[in-house]
């Protein structure tokens, strides 16, 4: 069972988000600012992040760059999941180091889909080489 962190300010979202990924079959920790964020993050080692943009202290933006400057959390997968739904905002989003932008309203289904692309991507390929002694 994949581990999700969920970083949202607001209380419904938080706990919609909550209910799709427990549905589907995901362990979620929950964290209300970035800053709380950063150290479960790092305490956890979770298997994706999903987090917002717009939230008080520290934008979401500011979040991933945090995260991929810490030598602990660099590698971590992070999805943005945000309102702000301009093409700058999906393009600013991937360069401070998301992986997927998902704009709000989103669906139980598109959701889970955007989780198991990063996981899928995630999962190492192991490759069998044979060796020959002559």
């Amino acid at each position: 069972m994949a581990t999700v962190l969920v970083v949202d300010d607001t209380p419904s979202q938080l706990e919609l988000m909550n209910v799709y990924l427990q549905d589907g079959g995901y362990h979620v920790i929950t964290a209300s600012d970035a800053k709380d964020a950063l150290l479960k993050a790092e305490s956890y080692q979770p298997d994706v992040i999903l987090t917002d943009v717009v939230m008080p202290g520290m934008s979401g933006f500011e979040f991933c760059r945090q995260l991929k400057r810490n030598p602990v959390t660099q590698n971590l997968p992070i999805i943005i999941c945000s309102s702000k739904n301009k093409q700058i905002d999906k393009i600013w989003g991937m360069r401070q180091g998301a992986d997927i932008y998902l704009t709000k309203p989103f669906s139980k289904q598109e959701l889970i889909q955007a989780l198991k692309s990063v996981l899928d991507s995630r999962t190492p390929i192991v490759s069998h080489i044979r060796t020959t002694v002559s």
